[in-house]
């Protein structure tokens, strides 16, 4: 029996060396396919009964290795929607069983992939190379959290997003002590401040022919933001201070006293000017000292255009008073929250892996959250075409929020070593001939002990 033995044994080394070059094969053919995990190739040594002292080497069986937790190296890709992981964690894919209305049919099966080469396809939907569509979860609107615990397919409309009306102009600002303005000249005391002809600190400048220019002669300008009305419809907000009082200790005391104006007409000949608020004032140190809150503009209206109660938000202490040698009132902050209407322009991932969609309007709203899938025996998942996973009984249920990083704009190469799977390539062509050399040997002996009897 040694002989049919050694000869039976040698023909599993065939088998077993067949099914590593298989592997070997399988990897290097893959060796440019994007997230690919190799599948290495154990050994298994099989050993029959024996008594002590007469124990065999036994045969030989081979068996898949995974090496699902060894990660390939991550390159840049240039597109927005190409993802890879850094650490561990799949994406959350799922396939398409048909089509109804030319939108595809999901099937209700989970799978799992490192393939990242997401693009976005003509009904909206991120799916990679190889058919398999990402899922996420949606996020609401206005609070940005996630609105459900289950993952559905993304889908990226091309909804327009509506406007909003401007409710805030955050504003910060430091006035000069003495302004440059238009009639200001340096010889005359006074002449900084607002036109004598005025009455200072009025509800607005206009209805009366040359108060207007008056007014602009007698302020200087504090900036200008668009703001938008309900409808999306911009609107040029100007405004411009005026200084009505300097300092002075009396009797009585008088602070530094400003006023805000925003320019509600541009029309030649009926151009006006509006109040925001009341008095600003300030103490010898520049603080200013009123008012204690941030005014309204009630019913901000430029040009028959209604925006509606605007909140001038000024901060604790947003506006200050000290000496400019140009005159000027610097500006350091002035942006507010309304925007138009706008239709998506462009798809990113941020760096925590949400899918935010950019709008014409220059808004940005995080539409999905990608969760990463970890499991327990990774290596146990059960692998599907395309570089897809499915889970099993030994690999566990998928687990939701943790595992690596996702980076946009890249993909994770194949694990594959090409150096290492020629050198694995040249130890099992070796391994192959040494079985063959075994059967051939094992045949010579068994023709010798056929001639015996002849």
């Amino acid at each position: 029996m040694g002989i049919f033995g050694a000869m039976t044994t040698a023909v599993s080394g065939l088998a077993a060396q067949s099914y590593a070059l298989e592997n070997i094969s399988g990897n290097i053919a893959n060796s440019q396919t994007s997230g690919f995990k190799r599948i290495d190739t154990s050994f298994v040594d099989l050993i029959p009964d024996g008594a002590p002292k007469r124990e065999l080497a036994g045969s030989v069986t081979a068996q898949s290795r995974a090496t699902n937790t060894i990660q390939g190296q991550v390159q840049a890709s240039g597109v927005n929607t190409n993802l890879a992981i850094n650490g561990s964690g799949y994406f959350i894919v799922q396939q398409s069983t048909g089509s109804l209305d030319n939108q595809p049919v999901f099937s209700n099966v989970n799978y799992y992939t490192r393939r990242g080469d997401f693009t976005v396809d003509a009904n909206g939907y991120m799916v990679n190379g190889a058919g398999y569509y990402l899922r996420g979860l949606k996020l609401d609107p206005t609070t940005g959290n996630p609105s459900g615990s289950s993952p559905t397919a993304i889908q990226i409309t091309n909804d327009v997003i509506p406007a909003k009306s401007t409710s805030a102009i955050n504003y910060r600002a430091s006035l000069p002590s003495v302004p440059a303005t238009a009639r200001y000249q340096a010889s005359v005391a006074g002449s900084e401040l607002i036109d004598p002809t005025l009455t200072a600190g009025a509800a607005s400048y206009g209805s009366v022919p040359g108060d207007a220019a008056k007014f602009v002669a007698s302020s200087v300008s504090g900036g200008s933001i668009t703001a938008y009305d309900p409808l999306g419809n911009p609107v040029n907000v100007q405004v411009r201070w005026t200084k009505t009082a300097n300092a002075s200790a009396g009797p009585p005391a008088v602070e530094a006293t400003w006023n805000a104006y925003y320019q509600s007409n541009s029309g030649a000949g009926t151009e006006a000017w509006t109040r925001i608020g009341s008095d600003f004032t300030f103490n010898g140190t520049g603080q200013m000292t009123a008012p204690t809150t941030s005014p309204t503009i009630s019913n901000l209206t430029v040009n028959g255009v209604n925006v509606g109660n605007v909140k001038l938000d000024i901060g604790s202490n947003g506006i200050s008073q000290y000496a400019r040698t140009d005159g000027s009132v610097l500006v350091t902050t002035i942006d507010q929250n309304g925007y138009s209407a706008g239709k998506l322009a462009n798809v990113t991932i941020t760096d925590t892996g949400r899918v935010r969609g950019n709008y014409t309007n220059g808004q940005a709203l995080d539409l999905f959250q990608i969760p990463l899938a970890t499991f327990q025996g990774e290596n146990s998942l059960k692998r599907m075409d395309g570089g897809a996973f499915g889970e099993t009984a030994e690999s566990g249920s998928p687990i939701l929020g943790g595992g690596g990083k996702i980076s946009s704009n890249s993909l994770e190469g194949s694990n594959v070593d090409i150096s290492e799977e020629f050198t694995k390539l040249i130890v099992t062509q070796q391994a192959y001939a040494s079985n063959t050399r075994i059967v051939t040997t094992a045949n010579a002996m068994l023709q010798e002990t056929i001639n015996m009897i002849r």
